[in-house]
This record gives structure tokens, C-alpha cells and sequence, in this order.
């Protein structure tokens, strides 16, 4: 069976910080008498799914069947989320909690650039958490492979858990990592840091031989089967027991990296939750990197533009 055919059969669940991306476009003419800033008139403004949220539309576009699982709060923010949400192709359950402000980033925009970034954001409180966690134990029966999608928003807080409920039940799991504190994805099948992101847990390297003597030593210390470092301009390599694997950037032109990583998780997962093996997965993730970091802000890339027109 063609990997396109298989995804469409591929159970996905996606657990994290989900969040509400939130653009304001205007133009800019002046400089604030005020301070030396500049003034935008905001002319339009388009809210999206971000986060996990984001994850789930990637792996969702390339026609596998998504549930997401995630908290938001009792605000403006999160009915925004909730009707978003409520649009796409896949199950959504989402845990309210009333203390919790809906995460957000507020992204002003002016002549195509990016000025300024407001986040709001604050932690879940525990009962929802484990509400959570409970639900998270009754999704995993159907599903073939779970995303952790961690931002670093508290919505992971359980991840150890997680990752143990999903080994016991024999389920892949792939962590999009946040910090260096890795021994909370220890057990993890596929951990996808970016170039920082791994130099943060392993320092730096000067040669190709020692990036992949770190990937060695950072799986064994942490007991993940396998990393897959995205590299910008670099491409991503994949190190598990077989080695070390390479694809080299099939970026065109890059507009916009935000939600990049999204993509490259979800892509992976939906490959090996189709059958394929890791460097098959690899080669999707790169081919759906490439289109998504040509689009403007959180995006996806679709089947048809990753396979073609192939049916």
C-alpha cells in the first residue's frame, strides 16, 4: 500500500499546549511623538490555531484521522480556540479551567515584518490537569502513535507519565522538546529538538562525526530510541541504532519558520503510524518542512501538495 493510502488509516493523538496565534496587519507611516516606536494602524486582524492545536492540523492535512487534548481557559481567547477548533477535520477534547488564561500570542505586523510579539499565558491548575491525564489514559486505546507537543506552558506537567502510559500500552510516542530537562521524556521513541534546542542539551559540536557522537550519548543518557535535529539551512538528521541519516533542505524559498517544527512532528508521526520506517518518515518530514516554511505564519502542508496529484 502506497504511505499515502496507509495515512489516511493512521490514529494520531496529540497531547499539549494548545494556543491561539493571533495577527494584527497594519501600516506604518510615523514614529510615536511618545517614545521612539512605530505607530501601526491596524487595518485587518486573523486569529489560528497554534501549538499542539497546530500539530494536529499538520497531521490532520495529511489525511490522518486526529485527536487533540488539550486545556484552555473561560475567556475571549478560548472561545476564539474552541470555534477554530471546531472547524477542523478531527476530534477535539479540550479541559477548562477558569483560573487559566487562554495561551496566546499576539503577533503585530506592519510592511511584512514582524514588530512585536505579546504572549499571554499562565500555568493549569492541578485539577485539570489531572482530569487530563485521565482522559489522555482512555484516548491511548485508539490510537497508533501519540505527539507530545511540549511549549513549555505547563500543559505537560504529566509528561513522564505520559510517556509511561503509552510504553505500557505499546504505542510510539514523539516529544517536540522544550528546555534542557530531558530526563522527563525519558523512554520517549523520537525526541525532534531544533539546532538550539539540541545544543542547549548537548553543547556544541565543530564536525558532522561529533554531532553524531553527542546524538549517541544524548539517547543513551536519556533513553529515547531516536532524535531527528532539524538544522535550518542543514537540512535534519536522524540518529537511532542504525546511525546517523541525513536529508538536506528542500526549502525553496522561506518566508516564515514559525510552526515549522509542528509540521516536521507531525509528518514523522503519521509515516510511522502508516508503517513507514524512520528514514522514510524523515524524508516526509523534510518534504513537508519545505512547503510550510514558504507559507506566512502557522500553516500546513496538505497531501496533495506533499504527494502531488497522486491519488
Amino acid at each position: 500500500m502506497a504511505l499515502r493510502d496507509a495515512i489516511r488509516g493512521a490514529r494520531i493523538l496529540v497531547v499539549g499546549d494548545v494556543m491561539l496565534d493571533r495577527y494584527w496587519f497594519g501600516e506604518v507611516s510615523r514614529i510615536s511623538p511618545e517614545a521612539p516606536v512605530p505607530v501601526v494602524h491596524v487595518t485587518r486582524n486573523e486569529d489560528r490555531i497554534g501549538g499542539a492545536g497546530n500539530v494536529a492540523r499538520n497531521a490532520a492535512a495529511l489525511g490522518a484521522q486526529v485527536s487533540l487534548l488539550s486545556v484552555v481557559g473561560c475567556d475571549e481567547a478560548g472561545q476564539a480556540l474552541r470555534s477554530l477548533l471546531g472547524a477542523e477535520p478531527f476530534a477535539v477534547h479540550l479541559h477548562e479551567d477558569p483560573a487559566f488564561s487562554t495561551i496566546t500570542k499576539l503577533r503585530i505586523i506592519g510592511r511584512q515584518q514582524q514588530l512585536l510579539r505579546v504572549d499571554f499565558e499562565t500555568q493549569p491548575g492541578h485539577e485539570v490537569l489531572a482530569a487530563k491525564l485521565e482522559e489522555y489514559s482512555r484516548l491511548l486505546a485508539d490510537c497508533d502513535a501519540v505527539i507530545l507537543s511540549d511549549y513549555g506552558k505547563g500543559g505537560l506537567t504529566h509528561v513522564t507519565r505520559m510517556i509511561e502510559l503509552a510504553r505500557a500500552a505499546g504505542k510510539p510516542i514523539l516529544v517536540d522538546p522544550k528546555g534542557d530537562d530531558w530526563a522527563r521524556y525519558a523512554g520517549a521513541t523520537l525526541v525532534t529538538p531544533n539546532r538550539s534546542e539540541f545544543r542547549e542539551v548537548a553543547g556544541s559540536w565543530k564536525s558532522e562525526a561529533e554531532l553524531a557522537d553527542k546524538a549517541r550519548a544524548v539517547r543513551q543518557s536519556f533513553q529515547v530510541e531516536a532524535l531527528l535535529v532539524t538544522r535550518s539551512e542543514e537540512g535534519m538528521s536522524l540518529f537511532d541504532a542504525t546511525g546517523a541519516h541525513h536529508e538536506a533542505t528542500r526549502a525553496q524559498e522561506v518566508f516564515d519558520v514559525s510552526g515549522a517544527g509542528d509540521t516536521v512532528i507531525a509528518a514523522f508521526a503519521v509515516a510511522l503510524a502508516a508503517g513507514a520506517d524512520g528514514i522514510e518518515a524523515m524524508r516526509l518530514a523534510n518534504r513537508a518542512a519545505g512547503i510550510v516554511v514558504g507559507k506566512f505564519g502557522t500553516a500546513v502542508a496538505t497531501a496533495a501538495e506533499v504527494f502531488g496529484d497522486a491519488a
